[in-house]
């Protein structure tokens, strides 16, 4: 046989190693800040991008008109995630930086500071090591559109925006009840968060510009300028509703933010369906395969194609396939693992099922290199899966399937020609009922990950269901392992 004509076959491992380790998140970062910053030398600055090991730190803005909350979210937010928290006043507080020294020196002369000069310090500030290993969250900044594109130009970017927002009536009554401790510069309110130390009463101050008339002129700069910034970081961003407790909103705030940006990376299906005979594995398996363009592998189907290639392994397995026994798992496992590692399987990704049906079985394949990375179980009640399969039967003449309930015969003829495949007989598919329950336990104990699915259902909204858990992120784990707290 040519030897250029045989498959190409790629090791499994090469794919979970590149998963398990996020190889391809760490390239596709690196490469961007590569492109941002554009250094003379990139070797050096590649190793020390990765010495950092900072790819995941929170990077956040948060966003606001007046009164809208986002010190104390911003506040709230920093604790949580241990994250550095900056305002445009704090950035000022550098008095040994010369960028501060120059927007000191507008300052004084009661001039705006100009937007080139506040990315500036904005750079300088997360240049530190604080900001760098630990993350940042910074309040109230940017407040234009124009600096918004200085700060993606400096290549100053967030992985989420929160927009806080309420009515202006509300936001106005908030601001005018708002009072400062000049000691700490801590926020207070009349109203809603009064402090308990009579001591800190006392010192509590009206600051400037919270009348009225003050708020809402700064109100309408506010809402004449976040439709541009929010244009300048599309998909980033997320609105919240501020007029509601402040921990509803902060819990609202934190699971945004906690949510992964969905990466660019390549990303390989390798799903696993498994389920009791009549729950749907092979349509579902199709629509998958339809819709991402992966290989729909059915072990059934995968076997009978060897026996049909008259393969050397094919031959071996003859004998099983005609008498209806079970294949012994290691022929089974020698096919399927030609079959997985062939480019198309490697490159697109599999949605496998009909293997394996116990934990012994996907020991041996996970053994192999063969781990997935989706794992759904379609459950369905026996009697159901009695009714579906019980009832199907097939026309000889047309071999059109139809079944008793849900897809009768159309005419008295055909309904009189059509036979029952011997394996759909009741007590025939109770006794692989009994097999899959013998299974299941185990095999749900190995897979620590495994996503429960009803199946009894229509088909597309289980596909549905089965969608949405295949396209968001995954924690990882390791099968045969508890998964991680």
């Amino acid at each position: 046989m040519d030897a250029t004509a045989k498959p190409l076959r790629i090791p499994p491992q090469m794919a979970v190693y590149a998963e398990e380790h996020r190889v391809f998140d760490i390239l596709q970062k690196m490469v961007q800040n590569l492109l941002i910053d554009r250094p003379e030398d990139p070797i050096p600055y590649l190793i020390a991008h990765l010495r950092q090991d900072n790819d995941d730190v929170p990077r956040i803005f948060v966003l606001g008109p007046p009164a809208s909350g986002k010190h104390t979210m911003a506040k709230l937010l920093s604790e949580r995630l241990n994250a550095t928290h900056l305002t445009p006043e704090g950035l000022l507080s550098n008095d040994v930086s010369a960028p501060v020294e120059e927007a000191l020196s507008y300052k004084g002369k009661d001039q705006e500071i100009p937007d080139a000069l506040w990315v500036r310090l904005v750079r300088e500030r997360l240049a530190e090591v604080d900001c760098t290993k630990r993350g940042w969250v910074i309040e109230g900044f940017p407040w234009t559109r124009e600096q918004g594109l200085l700060l993606q130009m400096s290549g100053t970017c967030p992985d989420h925006i929160v927009v806080l927002d309420a009515p202006d009536i509300v936001l106005i009554e908030r601001n005018m009840g708002k009072r400062i401790d000049p000691t700490t510069g801590e926020v207070y309110h009349t109203t809603f968060d009064w402090p308990e130390d009579p001591e800190v009463q006392k010192n509590l101050v009206e600051p400037a510009g919270i009348s009225e008339e003050e708020t809402g002129r700064r109100l309408l700069e506010y809402r004449r300028n976040i439709p541009g910034i929010l244009c300048a970081f599309p998909k980033i961003y997320k609105k919240i509703n501020a007029d509601q407790p402040c921990m509803d909103v902060f819990s609202q705030v934190l699971t945004f933010v906690l949510s992964k940006p969905r990466s660019l990376a390549p990303y390989t299906p390798r799903i696993l369906l498994y389920g009791p005979p009549g729950s749907g594995r092979s349509l579902q398996a199709a629509l998958l395969a339809q819709k991402y363009d992966i290989v729909n592998v059915s072990c059934g189907q995968v076997l009978k194609a060897a026996v049909a290639e008259k393969t050397k392994t094919g031959l071996t397995m003859e004998p099983y396939i005609e008498n209806k026994q079970q294949v012994p798992d290691n022929l089974a496992l020698r096919i399927l693992r030609d079959r997985l590692s062939r480019l198309d399987c490697a490159g697109r990704g599999w949605v496998l099922h009909g293997f394996p049906r116990d934990a012994e079985q996907a020991a041996l394949l996970s053994d192999a290199g063969y781990i997935p990375n989706r794992v759904f179980f379609l459950d369905i009640p026996d009697d159901v899966a009695i009714e579906r399969l019980s009832l199907r039967m097939t026309d000889p003449v047309s071999g059109e399937r139809y079944h008793s309930l849900y897809k009768p015969a159309p005419r008295v003829e055909v309904h009189e020609r059509l036979r029952q495949n011997p394996a759909d007989s009741e007590q025939q598919v109770q006794l692989r009922l009994d097999m899959y329950h013998a299974g299941a336990e185990e095999l749900e104990e190995f897979y620590p990950d495994v996503i429960h699915v009803n199946a009894d259902q229509d088909p597309y909204t289980v596909f549905e269901f089965i969608e949405s858990c295949v396209v968001k992120p995954h924690p990882k784990c390791v099968p045969g392992e508890p998964p991680s707290p």
